[in-house]
C-alpha cells in the first residue's frame, strides 16, 4: 500500500493511457511509460473464440504465433529473440488473440518487427501446422480437460450465452481444424481496424513510429473491425463426471449490462483471508471468485472446491446464503475496499494493464486507475441490492464437475 497522498497521485497520474490512431498504419495505439527498465508491445486482435467461423479455429490461430515469415523462420525468430534476452509469447481469451514480446528497453524495433510479421507475412506452413501447431493445440485442450476448474468455466460459459461468448476456448476432439479455416480467418482478423496494439515502458508517439516502419513494406489489409451477435444471457444447469481433481460446483450469473456494482458483489461473495498466512486451520472447502466482465456481457460467480461432496455442498450453501443477505454500511464498505485493492493490484501487474486498455481501446476510451476506483466508490447498498436481485430473478448458471451422483443440485443450496 502507498504511505502517502502525494505518491497515491503520482501513481494513479501516470498510468493514464490515451488511445492514438496511427494515421499511416490505421491502428490504434495506446502506451504507458512509468520508467521500468523493461519493456513490452502487445498486439491485440479482436479474433477471440466469440469471432471464430468454427469451434478451435481461434485457437489454432494461436498456436500459429512466432511461426514461419517472410521475414524470419520460426528457429530465426527464436534464436534472435533469446539474443535480445526477450520473451514472446500469445494468449487466447473470448474476446480477444493476443501476442506479446517483452523486453528490455532499447529493443523494441525489433520486437515490433516481430509481431507485425506475424500479421503481415505468416506463411501458415503446412508442415509447421501438423508437427508444431495440432500437437499443442491437442495438448492445451486435453490439459484443460482434466482440469475440473476449467472444465466447470468452460461450461458455464456455454450455459450461460450458448453462442458467441459461449464458445470454448479450446478446440474439442470432435471438431477438427483444418489449415484452410485458419487461414481463413487469419485473412479475415488481421486487418487494420480490427488490430489495437498496447505498449508498456515505451511512449506512445515512439511506438507509433515503430509500428509504421514495420508495416511500411508489407501493410495490413484496410477494414472495419469484426462485430459479433450481441450477447443474451440464459443460464442454466449441467453435470458432468470427471475423476480426477477436487470436487467442484460453479455458481455463476449473467448479465448483459457490464456495471461496477458487479465488481462489488464479487468481492462480497467470496471469503478474503486478511492475512496472507492464516492461524486459522485450513478450510475444508476452497471458494473462489470469479469475475469475467466483457465488451457486452458479464459473467460472476464463485467456483467450490473440496476433495469431497458434503463439503462443497456446505460451502456452496453459504455461499448462497451471504449473496442473498442484505448488505449494510460495513459490508459495503468492506466489499468496495476489496474491489478497489483488486484493480489496482490488477493494473500493477503488465498483464492487467493491457487487459484494462484492451477493453475499451477500439472504442476510443482513454483509461485511468482513478476512474476504475472512483466508479467503485459510488457504488451503495441500493445499487447492490438492485443487481442481487436482477440476477437471482433470472436463471443462474450452475455447474458440477466430478462425483454427479453426490454432487448437489442448485435447489439442494438455495437456488
Amino acid at each position: 500500500m502507498l504511505s502517502t497522498r502525494a505518491s497515491t497521485a503520482k501513481c494513479l497520474a501516470r498510468s493514464f493511457a490515451t488511445v492514438v490512431d496511427s494515421k499511416a498504419s490505421g491502428i490504434k495505439l495506446a502506451a504507458i511509460d512509468n520508467g521500468q527498465p523493461t519493456a513490452a508491445v502487445t498486439f491485440l486482435i479482436k479474433a477471440g473464440s466469440r469471432y471464430e467461423p468454427a469451434p478451435g479455429v481461434a485457437h489454432a490461430l494461436k498456436n500459429f504465433a512466432f511461426k514461419s515469415t517472410a521475414k524470419r523462420s520460426t528457429l530465426g525468430t527464436v534464436r534472435e529473440s533469446d539474443l535480445y534476452g526477450g520473451v514472446l509469447s500469445a494468449s487466447l481469451s473470448r474476446e480477444y488473440l493476443a501476442f506479446t514480446s517483452e523486453f528490455l528497453r532499447g529493443n523494441e524495433s525489433f520486437f515490433t518487427s516481430v509481431l507485425t510479421s506475424i500479421l503481415a507475412t505468416s506463411k501458415f506452413l503446412p508442415h509447421e501446422y501438423t508437427e508444431y501447431v495440432l500437437p499443442v493445440v491437442r495438448d492445451e485442450a486435453t490439459a484443460a480437460s482434466q482440469s475440473p476448474s476449467a472444465v466447470a468455466v468452460e461450461a458455464a460459459h456455454a450455459l450461460a450465452f450458448r453462442t458467441g461468448l459461449g464458445a470454448s476456448l479450446f478446440a474439442g476432439p470432435h471438431t477438427p481444424v483444418t489449415l484452410e479455416s485458419v487461414k481463413a480467418f487469419a485473412k479475415q482478423v488481421f486487418t487494420s481496424g480490427n488490430v489495437a496494439v498496447v505498449g508498456t515502458g515505451i511512449d506512445s508517439a515512439r511506438l507509433t513510429e515503430l509500428v509504421d516502419k514495420a508495416l511500411a513494406d508489407a501493410a495490413l489489409p484496410t477494414s472495419s473491425p469484426i462485430t459479433a451477435t450481441p450477447s443474451k444471457y440464459f443460464g442454466g444447469s449441467t453435470r458432468i463426471g470427471l475423476h480426477e481433481g477436487p470436487q467442484t460446483v460453479f455458481i455463476g450469473f449473467g448479465t448483459t449490462t457490464p456495471s461496477p456494482v458487479l465488481s462489488v458483489l464479487s468481492a462480497h461473495v467470496a471469503p478474503t483471508q486478511s492475512l496472507k498466512w492464516p492461524a486459522a486451520p485450513r478450510q475444508p472447502a476452497t471458494v473462489t471468485s470469479v469475475h469475467l466482465p466483457y465488451s457486452d456481457a458479464v459473467l460472476t460467480g464463485v467456483l467450490v472446491q473440496a476433495a469431497d461432496a458434503k463439503s462443497v455442498t456446505e460451502a456452496a450453501r453459504a455461499v448462497v446464503e451471504k449473496l442473498k443477505k442484505p448488505l449494510n454500511a460495513n459490508d459495503l464498505k468492506i466489499a468496495v475496499a476489496r474491489a478497489k485493492f483488486g484493480a489496482a493490484t490488477a493494473v500493477e501487474g503488465r498483464e492487467g494493464l493491457v487487459e484494462a486498455i484492451g477493453s475499451n481501446i477500439f472504442s476510443n476510451a482513454n483509461v485511468s486507475i482513478e476512474n476504475m476506483l472512483a466508479a467503485l466508490d459510488k457504488v451503495d447498498t441500493a445499487a447492490v441490492s438492485k443487481a442481487v436481485s436482477e440476477l437471482t430473478a433470472a436463471t443462474p448458471t450452475f455447474v458440477v464437475v466430478g462425483d454427479v451422483k453426490t454432487l448437489p443440485y442448485a435447489d439442494e443450496i438455495g437456488l
